[in-house]
């Protein structure tokens, strides 16, 4: 599954995140805490899209919300300080192909996340989750597939193979929730329909449907009630689910 122009769409959040730059496992990474006590055994891996850290604050955002619901949160910069650029994107000026060369999921991206994972095993922890969106759930997906992960949350993931990578998953016992969109142009309806049908039996795996397009979980409009509610609808699960599993 190729990434279309509906990545560039969404409108950015407005507030100021509260975490903070560091740097793990020499890894350049957004570091979010929760307030007060936490188990410290617990890591939550957040997978950004492919405008990363740096290009819009939504992300952040949404890792801080992670962080108040109890969970050390960490956003790799696993694009290097290189996002795509929402403005050129947006133009047809991106050569995503190109683009992709030089920011690989498994050849880039997994190398600096297992960097950062190693670093907080040294630190105490034990057990890892991560959340993911779009370019992200390949990142995900092959933490699943290397056994790498504990627990792991994808919303309109891109990049994934049907049904190879979905038969690949069904040989796995890694809690995995899907988050999906109605009117994904990318991990489409009826793909996600058919991954749902080849993981039926395999009670690891969770599907949840939502009402939108590409990009909800992130990228919604907050002055819309149906696009908020399908983006607060997303988060509450996905904390939910956590909660269940991490």
């Amino acid at each position: 599954m190729s990434l279309s122009s509906c990545c560039a769409t969404g409108f950015i959040h407005e507030g100021t995140p509260v975490g903070s730059i560091k740097e793990v496992g020499g890894v350049r990474t957004y570091v979010t805490l929760p307030k007060g006590d936490y188990d410290k055994t617990k890591a939550l891996l957040f997978f950004t899209d492919i405008f990363g850290v740096d290009t819009m604050p939504n992300g952040l955002l949404l890792a801080d919300s992670f962080a108040a619901n109890g969970y050390a949160t960490y956003v790799v910069d696993y694009l290097k300080g290189d996002p795509a650029s929402m403005e050129a994107y947006a133009a047809g000026k991106l050569d995503l192909g190109v683009w992709l060369q030089s920011h690989s999921p498994k050849e880039v991206a997994l190398p600096l996340v297992d960097k950062v994972q190693d670093a907080l095993k040294s630190e105490g922890v034990k057990r890892f989750g991560c959340v993911s969106f779009c370019y992200g759930g390949r990142v995900a997906t092959d933490k699943v597939l290397n056994d790498t992960i504990d627990v792991a949350i994808t919303a309109h993931p891109s990049l994934l193979q049907v049904p190879e990578d979905i038969e690949a998953l069904n040989k796995k016992s890694t809690p995995y929730l899907f988050n999906t969109a109605s009117e994904d142009g990318m991990f489409t309806p009826e793909l996600a329909k058919k991954s749902a049908e080849i993981l039926n039996d395999n009670k690891a795996f969770t599907f949840i449907d939502y009402e939108g397009g590409h990009g909800f979980a992130i990228r919604a409009d907050p002055s819309d009630p149906k696009q908020r509610k399908s983006a607060d609808d997303c988060f509450e699960n996905s904390v939910g689910f956590l909660k269940k599993h991490l």
